[in-house]
This record gives C-alpha cells, sequence and structure tokens, in this order.
C-alpha cells in the first residue's frame, strides 16, 4: 500500500522547507534508511531519510521548490500502484509544476471579503525568509512598475534578520504594483507586489490590503513566493548580498554564488561581463573569467590621478552618513535590550593564575592528533563548576525557576552577520579533546551557515571570549533564558607575587555576568571560586 511523505519538521522552528536535490527518481527502488532529498532550512542543508521501502512513485516538491511543512513530499509504494486518489484527496500538497489550482484553493476562503483577485492577477506577499523573520526591508528592486516578469526573474533583494536575499518571481505576466518602496520595510505577509496582465486596474485590490479586508487571500501565494536561488539554493540563503559597484559607479548585478566565487578567487566582479539576463553575472562568468594585464594598462592609459588632499574632506567640515540598520541587526538588539532591560544584571571579576593550564596545554598538544585551546579548557571548568552550584544553571519564569539536570554550554562565535551561539549539549560528560572537536566543527558551521537550528538551541550558560583580539576584561550581556554568562578575556604575563616573591606570572581575568532574580552574590562568587580552582588545577579535570 502506498505511503505518502510529508515535508518534514527539520527543527522546532521550522515551518517550510527547500527541496535542494533529490537523491532519487520517479520509478527507483527505495530501502528503509535510504537517502532521498536534501533539504534546505534557512540555517542549514540536512539530509533526509526513508522510513519506508518500496518504489518512489511521486515527488511532489521539485528541487529549489519550497513547502511548508506536513505538505506532500512524495509518495512510495508498490510498482505500477495507482495513486491518482492520493494525489487527488491530498488537497495540503503542493503541485509538481506551479499550476493554478493552489491559489484556487484559497480563493473561496476570501470570498466572505468584499474584494476577490481579480483573474489573471497574482498578489506578492512580503516572504519569511528565516524563522525569525518579522518584517522585512527591499534592499532594491530589479524591476519596475510596468516591466515585464518571466518565471524565474530576479524581483527584488529582500533584507531580513539574516541575510540580504534575491527574490525570484513564480509568476509571469507585467509588474502592476510594487507595494514596499527601496530602503522601507514590511510585515511578513504584508503587499509587496502585483503581477498580472498589463492594464490590469488593482486599485481596489490594493485599498482592500490596505483596509486589511483581503489579508488571506494569499496564502497559497506565500507558499509559492518562497525564496527560490537562481544559481544555488545554498548559496542564496546563506550569503549575504554585496553592495557591487562597476568603474563607473553604476550597479553590478551577479547572482549570490557568483559573488561569493568572485569573493574567494579575489576577482572584481567589475572586470566581468555577465552572459546573464540584462547582463546579470552567473556562476560560469565567474569561473570562466581569466584576469588580464589590467593593471598595467590602466597604469599607461589612465589620467593623472588628483592630489590625495581632494580624498578627505575640508578641514572643519562634520559630515555623517545614515546606514540602514539590517534585520539582523536588528533581532540582536531586540534580544540583547530584552535581556539587559528585564534581567537584573550584576557582575563579579576574579583573575586566574594560568601557568599549570599553559603547562598542561602544551602537554595534551604534544599528544599526536589531540588539540585543545584555552577557551575548551575553561568550557570544560565551567561544566564541571556548574554541577557543583546547580543553581547558576536555572532559567526565571514569572512563576518558576527552572532547575537544569542537564548542562549544556553555549560558546558565542562572531560571523560576518553579527553573531551566533553554538551549543555543546551534555557538555560536563565531555572530555577536553570532545570539546575542543565540538567546537571546533560547531564554530565552522556557524561561519558557512551550515549549523542546524537544534545545534543553536539549548544551552544552560553561555561563554564569551575575546581574548583573541587582545582584551583583558569586558562584561556580556546575559543569553536568556540562562542565568549567567562567562565573559572570558587575554592571558597576560606580568609580575605576580609568589610564596612572598614577585615574579613573572601568565594571568587571566574573568568576569561572570548573573541575573539577580535566580543568582545571588554569594552564590555567584563560589561558582567563580570553584571554576578558578578547575582551571588552576586542570589535573582535577581530568579525574
Amino acid at each position: 500500500m502506498a505511503t505518502i511523505i510529508n515535508m518534514p519538521r527539520l527543527s522546532d522552528t521550522m515551518e517550510e522547507g527547500v527541496v535542494a536535490s533529490w537523491l532519487k527518481k520517479v520509478g527507483d527502488k527505495v530501502e528503509e534508511g535510504d537517502i532521498l532529498a536534501e533539504i534546505e532550512t534557512d540555517k542549514a542543508t540536512m539530509e533526509f531519510e526513508s522510513f519506508h521501502e518500496g518504489t518512489l512513485l511521486h515527488i511532489g516538491v521539485q528541487e529549489g521548490e519550497t513547502a511548508p511543512v506536513d505538505s506532500l513530499l512524495a509518495i512510495i509504494g508498490e510498482e505500477g500502484e495507482d495513486i491518482s486518489g492520493l494525489l487527488n484527496g491530498n488537497t495540503s500538497a503542493p503541485a509538481e509544476a506551479k499550476t493554478e489550482e493552489a491559489p484556487k484553493t484559497e480563493e473561496p476562503k476570501t470570498a466572505s471579503t468584499s474584494t476577490s483577485i481579480p483573474e489573471g492577477v497574482k498578489v506578492v506577499t512580503m516572504p519569511r525568509l528565516s524563522d525569525t523573520m518579522t518584517e522585512g526591508t527591499v534592499a532594491s528592486w530589479l524591476k519596475k512598475v510596468g516591466d515585464k516578469v518571466e518565471e524565474g526573474d530576479i524581483l527584488a533583494e529582500i533584507e531580513t534578520d539574516k541575510a540580504t536575499m534575491e527574490f525570484e518571481s513564480f509568476n509571469e505576466g507585467t509588474l502592476l504594483h510594487i507595494g514596499v518602496q527601496e530602503g522601507e520595510s514590511a510585515p511578513v505577509d504584508s503587499l509587496l507586489a502585483i503581477i498580472g496582465e498589463a492594464g490590469t486596474d488593482v486599485s481596489s485590490l490594493i485599498e482592500a490590503h490596505k483596509s486589511g479586508t483581503i489579508t488571506s487571500a494569499t496564502s497559497s501565494e506565500k507558499q509559492e513566493e518562497a525564496p527560490k536561488a537562481t544559481e544555488n539554493k545554498t548559496e542564496a540563503v546563506a550569503t549575504p548580498v554585496e553592495t557591487v559597484s562597476n568603474n563607473k559607479g553604476g550597479r553590478i548585478f551577479a547572482s549570490p554564488l557568483a559573488k561569493k566565487i568572485a569573493k574567494d578567487k579575489g576577482i572584481n566582479l567589475a572586470d566581468i561581463k555577465g552572459s546573464g539576463e540584462n547582463g546579470r553575472i552567473i556562476k560560469k562568468d565567474v569561473e570562466n573569467y581569466t584576469p588580464a594585464t589590467k593593471v598595467e594598462t590602466q597604469v599607461a592609459t589612465s589620467t593623472p590621478a588628483p592630489s590625495a588632499v581632494t580624498n578627505f574632506a575640508i578641514a572643519g567640515e562634520e559630515n555623517t552618513s545614515e546606514v540602514k540598520n539590517s534585520q539582523m541587526r536588528k533581532a540582536i538588539a531586540k534580544a540583547l535590550s530584552n535581556s539587559k532591560f528585564s534581567a537584573p544584571h550584576f557582575y563579579l571579576n576574579i583573575e586566574v593564575d594560568m601557568d599549570n593550564a599553559m603547562a598542561s596545554r602544551k602537554t595534551i598538544n604534544a599528544i599526536p592528533d589531540t588539540k585543545i585551546s584555552f577557551n575548551d579548557m575553561v568550557v570544560k571548568a565551567c561544566a564541571m563548576a556548574l554541577k557543583k552550584h546547580p543553581q547558576v544553571n536555572t532559567s526565571w519564569t514569572d512563576n518558576d525557576t527552572l532547575f537544569h539536570n542537564h548542562i549544556n554550554v553555549g560558546v558565542a562565535v562572531a560571523v560576518d552577520e553579527g553573531l551566533v551561539v553554538p551549543v555543546i549539549k551534555h557538555t560536563d560528560a565531555l572530555s577536553l579533546t570532545q570539546i575542543g572537536a565540538a567546537v571546533r566543527d560547531l564554530a565552522g558551521k556557524a561561519r558557512t551557515k551550515k549549523i542546524a537550528p537544534a545545534e543553536m538551541q539549548g544551552s544552560t550558560f553561555t561563554v564569551s571570549n575575546l581574548g583573541m583580539f587582545g582584551i583583558e576584561s569586558f562584561t556580556s550581556i546575559i543569553n536568556q533564558p540562562n542565568s549567567a554568562i562567562l565573559s572570558v578575556g587575554a592571558i597576560v604575563q606580568k609580575p605576580v607575587v609568589k610564596n612572598g616573591e614577585i615574579v613573572v606570572g601568565n594571568t587571566m581575568k574573568l568576569t561572570l555576568a548573573c541575573d539577580h532574580r535566580t543568582v545571588d552574590g554569594a552564590v555567584g562568587a563560589q561558582f567563580l571560586q570553584t571554576l578558578k580552582t578547575y582551571i588552576e588545577n586542570p589535573v582535577t579535570m581530568l579525574a
């Protein structure tokens, strides 16, 4: 008997998925445990296994297409089995090709409103391009009202809290209306644009959206309008769009993948001629580009450069420029403001002798195929100290204090777009080398945006280390719902007193930020004393 496979929920925040690639095609035999497809969220691409065996009879979401969680992904059954009843009865399944059925099924839901969508008109709403996105900003429009739009054309570049992404049209026609101007922000699901036949009157439709009388009209359209990359879906989600200008100051149009390859190879996009639509630079243009002796030619033919003085503002002149806040910066600002202003922070400082830690690390790293950092030692020490001071391993709610029996340490990692916190699960049960390997793996995934949402959730304590930048001491804002965060400074060589004598020593400053609702001063101080003991005597962490 045929089995319906729905779009899986790969994280607790996932609402829709994109099929990056199918590893099976219709007619192939499928065994239990076979990888059916690679499915993308906004943060990771994951392999999706089959829990059934049989023949792949139907694919409901094509490569590069987006579909909501629990919608029809595929059907597996016996070879030659009739599945027409399943297909006709599955109203939530997205069609294999973009058809008109999905919008028509939704239209009766809006029949009770005063305005209906004219035939042939497509309403495009602001898409939800990440699980945390509540609004988007139109960075630029690549089409203007009156332009012809083909399926697959890039309509606009939309900035979210994660990145700036190219937004493709899944419809064809004429761009009749733009609902959000360049530089403006609008909530998810609000009117972004209208596409239809040239000359169609959509004024009543625009007014209906303004008055809120047709807000649900495009629910199926929203599913179709989810992000789809021009060259490579993963790159469109994971790579921010850079602002590029040509040698004349004009804007250069290039796919996100082309920009990434050009950046990796150190190629100036202004030197490349695009072969895509309207001269748009695509992947093959960058890969086939051969740099010429451009620098020498420019030196020989260019006019003398203006005096260096002209490149600077006139003495005494004041100048201020405005840069729009990115959606990611807004999200960071909101989360940290909520933490800072809702949790009563207090800070405790301590200085740690690092001589033994430095000697121990050198000994451990001398073992073949073994490598740990000082940060790994701090993370391990924190996990062990949390076991002895469970009051610090808590979360505050309005009615209860949650004591966590598990210890999951989050490690703050800086990425190009901001800051993320991968989580080392059950840190107390891991060895120093296991922690080191986990931190390196998760940090690498975070920087390439291959980290899964589940790998950034569930922390009970956080470590933030700026020592590698030479920062000796700093304070951090608590990463809620944690009750504390540890700030780790640089190891500094300086005179210290040992056994009544002044000698050269190596010290490191630690600052613990505590939520006073759950952690009192004495509790925080005791935690730091235990932490200090572990770090100064690394052998105790090996017991």
